[in-house]
């Protein structure tokens, strides 16, 4: 069916398999390979690759049965945060000892989007129309920072963490961590931007638009390149960490497929595109591996296809029994860890008989 000549020379092999209670909203991997897992539940649940035992840090009556809508591991891998539909960020200590240290209670105000600052113990995260940034080290609010036209939609750190980006109706805010009093920066839309995507070396950021476009700026120049032809609502951005020729590869799916973006030598020449099309449903993330142009791709159709250098498919893994919801990548690039509509958490580690990723 994929066209797969030789299936015992496989890159990955399923290592771990947890389960929740309900489908998987968010995982991520901390640099010491720590995973965490939330749910639709209101579940939050710790599994350390070490010793490969898990242990489940909220319950659903700790939640009220309340979505846990976003998590994510500070830079250094010593705090976990977790925020969702109840109100409330909770951040749990790693290290030395594992403890919920803080929580930060926001009333009636749904959590849907948080992110650690790249080098430093900030997180930042979404009230609605309104973004804040908390310092773990002092325990405070350091900034509120107003998104007034709609509720934020998409909210990211510049890799060197000097900017942070919000996406709401009208485009892209993107704010000076040094001067936060300062105006912020404004990428327009014609319509609402849903996600926002900065490329690992700060060069390039791209928005996703309502209407079905994405919008593409090389930093330092407001003139936009603008892709079309998804033919559905652009649902994921993922950037590769290696360049392929002058820039990083671009990733965007639309429903079933997936449109793989690679720039030309000369600015005016633009973007080309090239499709992979072998998911049969709804493609619910994207995620390049760190050091490679692999390409993690996961879907409603229950597969999670691998692509040897964003072109070519080297592999499925399955494992969810009715689809994925989430993928993410360990540091290294040595694990892969997937969640699943049906509850399922899965990890799979690098075959020793693998070969490159390419």
């Amino acid at each position: 069916m994929f066209g797969l000549k030789n299936q015992e020379n496989q890159l990955f092999h399923q290592q771990w398999t947890g389960q929740l209670t309900e489908y998987i909203t968010a995982i991520n991997w901390s640099i010491q390979g720590d995973l965490a897992a939330s749910s639709a539940a209101g579940e939050v649940m710790l599994w350390q690759s070490q010793s490969e035992s898990s242990v489940l840090l909220l319950k659903p009556y700790d939640t009220q049965d309340q979505s846990i809508n976003c998590l994510g591991f500070s830079a250094d891998g010593q705090f976990l945060a977790a925020g969702g539909q109840d109100g409330k960020i909770r951040i749990w200590q790693i290290q030395p000892e594992l403890d919920l240290i803080h929580t930060l209670d926001f009333g009636s105000q749904w959590i849907e989007h948080l992110c650690w600052h790249t080098n430093k113990q900030e997180l930042a995260f979404s009230l609605g129309r309104y973004v804040q940034v908390w310092d773990a080290v002092a325990g405070e609010i350091i900034i509120t920072l107003p998104f007034a036209s709609s509720s934020v939609l998409g909210l990211t750190w510049q890799p060197l963490g000097e900017r942070l980006a919000m996406a709401g109706n009208g485009g892209i805010k993107v704010w000076d961590r040094k001067n936060w009093d300062e105006d912020p920066l404004i990428l327009e839309m014609p319509g609402a931007c849903t996600q926002v995507a900065w490329s690992f070396d700060g060069e390039y950021i791209a928005g996703s638009c309502l209407d079905q476009t994405v919008w593409l700026w090389r930093w330092g120049n407001n003139e936009p390149w603008r892709m079309t032809g998804f033919g559905g609502k652009v649902r994921n951005l993922t950037w590769s960490k290696p360049k392929s020729g002058v820039a990083p590869l671009l990733a965007v799916s639309s429903y079933e497929n997936i449109i793989v973006w690679k720039k030309a030598e000369k600015d005016e020449q633009g973007w080309f595109s090239r499709a992979l099309s072998l998911h049969n449903d709804k493609i619910c993330d994207l995620q390049f591996h760190p050091q490679s142009l692999l390409l993690a791709s996961v879907a409603e159709d229950g597969m999670l296809l691998l692509w040897q250098k964003a072109k070519q498919l080297t592999q499925r893994l399955t494992g969810a029994s009715s689809g994925f919801s989430v993928v993410a990548w360990h540091p290294s690039g040595n694990q892969l860890a997937a969640g699943g509509q049906a509850s399922e958490v899965l990890v799979w580690t690098k075959s020793q008989r693998g070969q490159g990723f390419g």
